[in-house]
Order: C-alpha cells, then structure tokens, then sequence
C-alpha cells in the first residue's frame, strides 16, 4: 500500500515538474531556446527599468499615488489576463489533477509554490519591490517593506489561479469558450478606459487629481500592503498594521476559495462535456453548398471555407478575431469622437487585424497533420497561405474602409480620407505579409484542453517574439508610404495626397505577395517542425 506524499515533498515534485515542462519545451530547437531566453532577458529588463523608475520617485510628491495604483493595476492584470492570453502550464491546470490521491491543501500549497516559478513572478517581484522603495523611509518603513513586497507577490498569484480554478469548468465547456469570446470586448473597453483616463489625467494638470482613487486602492489588497509601507514611514503604525493585516487576510481568502473549488473541480460530476445536439444532415450539406458556391473553386475556395468555419466555429479563433474587430474600431473613433487623435488613426484597425495573420498553422492546431499531407512542394505552401490570406482580407479590407471612413467623418477630415486609407493598405498588407512568414518561421501551438491557455508551455516567448518582432518588421517595410504622408503634410502638398491611396494599395499588395514568396518554401521545408511545434499542446 502507498502512503500519500509529504506536503514538502509533493511542493518539490510540483516545482521540479514544472522545470521539466519547461525545460523539455526548450529543448525542441535551438531557436525557441534563444527566442525564450530572450523573452525572459526582456521581461527582466522591463520589470528592472521599472524598478529604476520606482527608485527615482524616491521623495516626489504623488509617489504614494502611482505606486499604489499601478500595484492595483498588476493585480488586476493577474486576475484577469491569465484567462485570455498566453500562460499557464500542466502543473498548473487543476483539471489535470482530478484522479491523482491528492488532499485539497497540501495541493494548494504545492501549486502555489510552483505558480512562483516564472516570468510573470519575477516581474511583479521587481514591481513590488520598486514601489516599497519609492515609499519605504526609516526603518519602520524598511520593516513593513519586507513584509509587503512578499505579501504582494503572493496575492497576485494566488489571486490568478483561484480565478482559473473556479471558472475552469466553465472555460474548458464548449457553450463557456463560447462566452469566453465577450473577453475580446472586456479588453478592448478597458484599454481604451485607461487611455481615456490617462488623456484626461493629462488635462488635468498633475497627479494630484488620482488622490481619490489612491484613497480607494489603499485599503484594496494587495495595493493595501504597499499603501502600508507609506503610512509606515509617515509614523502611522496602526494603519500600517491594519493594511497588512487586511492583504494578509485576503491571501488566506483566496487560497481558501482556490481550495473549495479545487475540492468541487475533483468531486462533483462534470456536465460541461456532453455534446449539443447535432444539426440534420440536410441542414449542414444546404449550408456546406451555399458557402462552397461563394468561394472560389479548387484548393483556394477550400482553404477558404475551412478558415471561415474555423472562425465562426473554434472559440479562440472566434475570440482573437471580436478582440481584433472590437479594438480596431473602438480605438479609432474613441479617439475622434476625443477630438485626441487624426484620421490615420484609422491604422490602428490594420494593425490589429493584421495580427490575425500570425501563426496561422497553429490555429489548426492538431489537425494541422491533415494540411500538411496536402503540401508537397512550395507550390502547395503558397496556395495554402495565399488562401488563407485571401481568407483574411475577405473581412479587414472592408472593415479597414468602413473604420477609416467612419473616422474621417467623425473627425471632420474627409481631405485625409484617400491618403489615410493608402497608408492603413500598405499596413495591412505588410502584417499580413510578415505574418505568413512568421508562421513558417515561428510556429507555436494553441492548446485545445484548457481555455485559460493560449500557448503551449516552453513556447511563451517564441509567440511573443513572433508577434511583437513581427509588427516592428511590418513597421519598418511600411516605411516609405508613412514617410510619403508625413512629408507631404509637412510641405503642404495636400493636393497630391490622393497619389498615397493608389501608392499604398500597390505597395501593400506587393508586400503580400512578397511575403507568401517567401514564406512558401520555408513552409513546405520546414512543415515536419512546423507540425512538431503546433502539435505540441
């Protein structure tokens, strides 16, 4: 008979494994090992200048108010983003562990020393950390430091995983990944909240006006324990007290919550799997041959009617793509109706959909190994990315054309409407350009079992690499259209403005057909890794 294993052994086993996971992944290619190194000397050095920046607030007025609030800001980026983007892990995802012999609080324990293990933890260690120095003075203030940044590390986390944990059976069910797709509204509202606040902030004239809201956080875990440093060092050592008390008796609420629901996850029945009812067969070959009948015939008009189904059918694709349209058109009008912003903000809408262009392959994830039986050659590759390509255009180019001249209308700039529209095309076609490429060169999987996951553990920084290295590049090829408009506005040349709509529709088309070119036969020689790599989760 086996005895349970001790809780500090069964810590060690949970860290050690998600060392392993880690580890493994990177040990795929030599490439992904340089791109997840880089991730984690990037991530150290934004949490470091962050740091820096904390430091420098030493003795500034309204330190007290960004330290507080951007604590509050962190920990709700860790309540919140781990359930739409890329992260988590198998240690992690408590599904996994339903017919392991394991009690519920050694459990908790052992997860969440090893959800410490990572890039987001050592980030919000270098936050926490810069803002008890911006705060802490004397050495009671030193004291309540100590105790704070931990507090503060620990709450995030444990803030993250109670979240998935009790919303885990609802995000892996078809019907909740369904809903899940609301997220991409979630996001894009709240990012242009932030920018709306920080453009009135700006108007304001100083940080004087966050004294409310500060007021408010302070007494909010685990920007209370940051809040206690400050009132610390200004000798009010019963606030100071109560604050940590308050943030302390908050980690023990959510590492209770995270236990009773892993309790429920391991005990109570799942319903979340059976299946709706299937359409009749007539009803889905009417609509297989009405879709069939709009696209063109051949390889193309299947691809595309693949991708399109994958669209409106697969919820993360269905996710990535509200969140794209969503923020594409929130971003630009907000901002006109803001009187902040110019039509070429109208890009803005280029760029996000262009997005939808990166890691194409792992969008099928497993099923991928269908595809690739149909490539051979780096013929086949093209026809596949150009199809899917067309795929994409089918959707942004009217969407770029409605967002442009809904700005132009609403900022009163219909001059700059034929030359907004030239730069947003040659944006779009270099996203889509550089995307394919990025798919062939970059491919990570999407994992299919878990909806708090959007890439497989090893591959986090080889998407963000990917994505954020490939929107610099698109950046770049777009160049010289951007320089055409920027010189032709600053020398007053607004009468051949119209030249950019013709210039950048070209240009873009070229950069397109440019990158599928070069995509097609790195695709078609790389397709075994590529397959290795998107059918990793």
């Amino acid at each position: 008979m086996t005895t349970a294993p001790t809780p500090d052994s069964l810590t060690s086993v949970f860290v050690r494994l998600k060392l392993a996971l880690l580890r493994n992944g990177l040990r795929q290619s030599a490439a992904r090992t340089a791109v997840y190194v880089t991730s984690i000397v990037l991530t150290v050095l934004f949490g470091a200048l962050l740091l820096l920046g904390f430091v420098l607030l030493r003795g500034y007025a309204d330190a007290d108010s960004i330290a507080i609030l951007m604590t509050g800001v962190i920990a709700l980026s860790w309540a919140f983003m781990p359930l739409f983007v890329s992260g988590g892990d198998e240690t992690l995802d408590p599904s996994r562990l339903v017919m392991l012999p394991l009690h519920p609080r050694p459990l908790v324990r052992s997860l969440l020393v090893a959800s410490l293990v990572g890039m987001g933890p050592a980030f919000t260690l270098l936050a926490g950390l810069g803002a008890a120095l911006a705060l802490a003075r004397g050495a009671a203030g030193v004291v309540a430091a100590v105790v704070a940044v931990p507090l503060v590390v620990l709450v995030c986390v444990a803030l993250s995983r109670a979240v998935a944990a009790a919303n885990v059976r609802l995000l892996t069910s078809r019907k909740g990944r369904d809903l899940a797709v609301l997220s991409g509204l979630v996001i894009a509202v709240g990012i242009q909240v932030v920018n709306f606040g920080a453009q009135r902030l700006s108007r304001a004239g100083g940080l004087s006006t966050l004294e409310p809201a500060t007021a408010v956080v302070s007494w909010l875990p685990p920007a209370s324990a940051v809040s206690a440093v400050d009132s610390a060092s200004e000798g009010d050592y019963g606030v100071a007290a109560a604050q940590l008390l308050l943030t302390a008796v908050a980690l023990g609420a959510l590492l209770y919550w995270w236990q009773r629901s892993l309790v429920r996850l391991m005990t109570e029945p799942d319903g979340s799997t059976i299946g709706a009812a299937p359409d009749s067969a007539g009803s889905g070959r009417e609509s297989t041959g009405r879709l069939a009948r709009m696209l063109p015939g051949g390889r193309t008009g299947t691809v595309m009617e693949r991708s399109l189904r994958y669209i409106w059918r697969d919820p993360k694709t269905k996710m990535a793509w509200i969140t794209s349209l969503a923020m594409g058109a929130i971003v630009p009008m907000f901002n006109a109706l803001q009187g902040a912003g110019s039509v070429y903000w109208a890009c803005f809408a280029s760029g996000m959909l262009g997005m939808l262009m990166y890691n194409q392959f792992g969008q099928d994830t497993s099923a991928f190994w269908m595809v690739a039986q149909t490539i051979s050659t780096p013929a086949d590759a093209y026809a596949e990315l150009r199809a899917r390509a067309l795929t994409l255009l089918l959707i942004t180019l009217p969407f770029t054309v409605l967002v442009t001249t809904g700005t132009a209308v609403v900022s009163g700039a219909w001059s700059s409407l034929p030359d907004a529209l030239g730069v947003a095309f040659a944006l779009l076609g270099a996203m889509l350009g550089v995307g394919a490429l990025a798919s062939a060169l970059f491919p990570y999987s999407i994992p299919q079992d878990s909806a708090y996951k959007n890439v497989a553990p090893g591959q986090g920084g080889l998407a963000w690499i990917s994505i954020f290295g490939g929107m610099f590049a698109a950046a770049v090829l777009c160049a010289p259209v951007i320089g055409a408009a920027i010189y032709l506005n600053v020398e007053d040349e607004t009468s051949l403005l119209w030249i950019l709509l013709p210039l950048g529709t070209l240009y873009g088309a070229l950069l397109l057909w440019g990158g599928l070119k070069l995509a097609a036969p790195r695709t078609a020689r790389r397709l075994p890794e590529i397959l290795a790599a998107v059918s990793k989760g």
